[in-house]
């Protein structure tokens, strides 16, 4: 590396990792620098790292759930300064199509993110305009900042659904994304909530971050479950947050007359085959969540107030150089992992 380049990590082939020089770019006027304190390993980096994302062939960089210290600005930036504690949405929206000029950004036709434009956040620096860079509440730690982007996932999927105060729901999958969904549902809803995964450990969390019942998908019927235990209805809602067909079926499967469903997982196999004669026999609907759409400042809103604590996903804490490690661990199904994140204690 060079004083103008840093390291930067890449995923060059399946189960490859690589740190390749970036550019220390000047910044442009409404730009922020800051030096990334906390990066956390996203599920959609996972699928990168095993070479199967639909929309990021290798090689590709990776990390984009970051929090840092600012430490230099664009001459036009007014919204931060140096020395502020902030997040990052890394969503590039074009700002020019129909979906962008009616505010829903994150259906952009260009849509596009910073890592599949090559910029990571598994580096020493990270840049992005100030409009998407956002205060962390004092009292919030850069690791739990970090965790701020699938946070703000999870609250879009919640508040699309249309979750009300006193719904049942079903969450399929008790990964970091499930087990955020879980969360805010004791919030938004407060009624039985399930979770279905196949990791005890994960299932356990799941119950001590909400859930009423957690379901063995392999050791339990959990279709049987949920009737069982909503009297042969159904729950009012379900989130799949795994990816695969059997759990969308199930999703579907285990909804009342007229509930909702509502998709959050990446499909590294598709098409996939769901019982389309549901629709039309139970009324039910199934609804696409895509990233975040003015969702950053609630997520930030709910940490400051304390209704959230990020603090028990945090299960592995890594150094920059042991990313290749971390990525093997969460793919490990022995491991007792959710979320691994790089920090990196250092002066800006």
């Amino acid at each position: 590396m060079t004083d103008k380049t840093y390291p930067m990590a890449f995923v060059t082939a399946p189960g490859v990792i690589e740190f390749l020089p970036h550019e220390r770019a000047p910044l442009a006027p409404q730009e922020v620098r800051l030096a990334v304190r906390a990066a956390a390993i996203c599920g959609s980096d996972l699928h990168i790292f095993k070479g199967k994302h639909p929309s990021a062939p290798l090689p590709v960089s990776v990390g984009h759930e970051l929090a840092g210290v600012v430490i230099e600005t664009g001459p036009a930036v007014t919204k931060v300064g140096i020395g502020d504690r902030v997040t990052v949405e890394p969503v590039i929206a074009c700002g020019n199509c129909d979906p962008c000029r009616r505010g829903q950004y994150h259906l952009c036709r260009n849509i596009s993110f910073q890592y599949r434009k090559g910029q990571g956040a598994f580096a020493p620096y990270f840049t992005a305009h100030e409009d998407h860079v956002f205060r962390l509440p004092e009292g919030l730690s850069y690791e739990e900042g970090a965790l701020v982007e699938p946070l703000s996932v999870a609250l879009h999927a919640v508040k699309k659904s249309g979750v009300r105060l006193g719904n049942t729901s079903a969450v399929f999958g008790a990964g970091a994304i499930g087990l955020l969904v879980t969360m805010l549902l004791r919030q938004a809803s407060g009624g039985k909530t399930f979770i279905v995964d196949v990791h005890d450990f994960r299932l356990q969390m799941g119950l001590e971050l909400g859930a009423h019942r957690a379901i063995h998908n392999r050791r339990e019927d959990a279709l049987e479950v949920i009737l069982a235990e909503t009297g042969g209805a159904g729950v009012d809602f379900s989130y799949e947050a795994v990816g695969m067909e059997m759990t969308l079926v199930q999703a579907l499967q285990s909804l009342r007359k007229g509930g909702t469903a509502t998709l959050l997982g990446i499909f590294e196999e598709s098409p996939a085959r769901v019982p389309v004669n549901l629709f039309v026999q139970k009324e039910i609907a199934l609804l696409g969540s895509q990233g975040y759409n003015w969702d950053f400042q609630d997520a930030l809103t709910l940490l400051d107030r304390g209704c959230l604590d990020l603090k028990p996903l945090i299960t592995h804490r890594i150094a920059l150089e042991g990313l290749q490690s971390g990525f093997e661990e969460l793919l490990n199904p022995a491991a007792h992992a959710v979320k691994a994140v790089v920090v990196m204690e250092r002066e800006a």
